[in-house]
């Protein structure tokens, strides 16, 4: 009954070992489609500003893309938990950068993704999402206002 009990213990040892990892993991996540078909069409050059800032159906469909895409990591409805970027400063224009800044940055990101030490933080979406979906997503970013 001892050998039973210890190995019962190391097995929900492993157990939670291994669930924690995964929690902690990006994992193998799929990037999701995202229908961008209804939206103006924005061409191959690449745009310095979002062209779809205000636009309703972009930022409906910004919001799908946000919460199949990026919410995992980033948040539900753009509120960060604090190990990523709370991409909600995006919105807060003031004398460290102007809205074109903001722009840049979260296209230089979301097209390049992150790596650090060889360690990936973000994996790159260009060639994944489309530069609409890009926008599209930044759209939605922009009406969840600037965190407290």
């Amino acid at each position: 009954m001892k050998k039973y009990l210890t190995f019962l213990r190391s097995a929900m040892i492993a157990s939670m070992a291994l669930t924690s990892a995964q929690a902690l993991a990006h994992g193998d996540v799929t990037p999701q489609a995202v229908d961008t078909s209804a939206l103006p069409q924005l061409g191959d050059e690449w745009l310095a500003t979002n062209p779809y800032t205000g636009n309703e159906l972009a930022i409906k469909i910004g919001d799908s893309a946000y919460n199949q895409n990026c919410a995992r990591c980033h948040g539900l409805e753009v509120i960060s938990g604090g190990i990523t970027p709370d991409l909600r400063k995006l919105n807060d224009e003031n004398e460290f950068f102007s809205q074109e800044e903001a722009d840049d940055w979260f296209m230089m990101r979301i097209r390049n993704g992150a790596v650090v030490d060889g360690r990936v933080y973000m994996p790159p979406f260009e060639g994944i999402l489309s530069q609409e979906a890009m926008w599209a997503i930044k759209s939605y970013i922009e009406t969840r206002g600037t965190p407290e």
